[in-house]
């Protein structure tokens, strides 16, 4: 394993500034037992989704007397947030940039698994009757997306390509609801953002791909876990990365199936399912140190613009061995 350098961790810090801190201290008075393990999630957590709606993790934890607690958060950063707070044990996919910043103020975190790259399931949009056609056109514009998440790196790494920093467009955070709908009111000029939300902006409203990470950012998604819980239950953990692994196939080589599991879930229908499932990779794999590779880019691209408060150095984290 690759030790974590660990940092005193306030609501001062980084997290801390960006994050909502309500559903921590919901949490936080639940406290946390080695028997429940405490799983925050996001809407576009697709395995997570199917295992949930299928009861798959209460049975195979059920044997290792771990019951499931359940905690739904509208996006990456505010989820390792409450991880890192000790108010959450398992954290289900977030991009690859949210980590960068959970480093960044000093979070102890254990890297469980990884999905391989997506890079197209996540993309710059802008209206069909947008008059912006390229990258470059952003320059002065408004453009939408959430803090720290994927979509936040891949419009910095989009911007860079076409000739233009950060500082060339002006930022609007947003949530992925909030986003629909000051993209759809014309409130912001382009929006980037992922699936499932892009492809329900594609065929509920005609919205335009303007760029995809394709050749600019490879869009992994990582499962994390607080290292505490980590060393104290790798039983557990082994047993939600196996059905993980697991899932991640079923969805591939069963999409219509997958997306009528989750057609009541998320809200949508089965063909905008389907669509965003087909770009994502859903391949569970263990974090190796040559995998992070990317993490280290990432980090060095919001320190450039001045979006972090110091260098991360993405390798002073612990990887878990799911084999061990």
């Amino acid at each position: 394993m690759v030790k974590a350098t660990a940092h005193a961790f306030t609501r001062r810090g980084v997290l801390g500034l960006l994050g909502s801190l309500a559903a921590a201290r919901a949490l936080a008075q639940a406290g946390s037992a080695s028997d429940t393990l405490r799983l925050g999630y996001q809407k576009s957590s697709t395995l997570i989704a199917l295992l949930k709606a299928q009861g798959t993790l209460e049975k195979r934890l059920a044997p290792l007397g771990v019951k499931l607690s359940w905690h739904e958060f509208t996006s990456g950063l505010p989820l390792l947030e409450a991880l890192n707070l000790d108010n959450l044990d398992f954290s289900a996919d977030v991009a690859d940039t949210v980590p960068v910043f959970a480093q960044a103020a000093g979070a102890q975190l254990t890297f469980v698994a990884q999905e391989a790259p997506s890079p197209s399931a996540q993309a710059i949009l802008v209206r069909a009757d947008s008059p912006i056609k390229t990258v470059a056109d952003l320059k002065g514009r408004k453009v939408g997306f959430a803090k720290a998440a994927g979509s936040h790196y891949l419009l910095i790494a989009a911007l860079a390509k076409a000739g233009l920093s950060f500082k060339d467009i002006e930022p609007a955070y947003l949530t992925p609801a909030d986003g629909r709908a000051a993209f759809e009111t014309g409130a912001i000029d382009a929006w980037v953002v992922w699936d499932p939300f892009l492809a329900a902006a594609q065929r509920q409203t005609q919205a335009r791909v303007l760029a995809d990470g394709t050749g600019i950012a490879s869009y992994q998604r990582y499962y994390l876990a607080r290292t505490r819980y980590a060393q104290a239950r790798p039983d557990v953990l082994r047993a939600v990365y196996a059905e993980l692994e697991k899932a991640g196939r079923w969805v591939k080589q069963n999409p219509a199936e997958a997306a009528a599991v989750l057609a009541p879930v998320w809200g949508l229908d089965t063909a905008t399912i389907e669509q965003a499932n087909a770009r994502r990779s859903y391949r569970v794999r263990p974090v190796v140190a040559a995998g992070l590779a990317e993490q280290q880019r990432i980090a060095d691209a919001f320190l450039a613009e001045k979006l972090l408060p110091r260098r991360v150095d993405t390798l002073a984290v612990t990887l878990f061995e799911p084999g061990a």
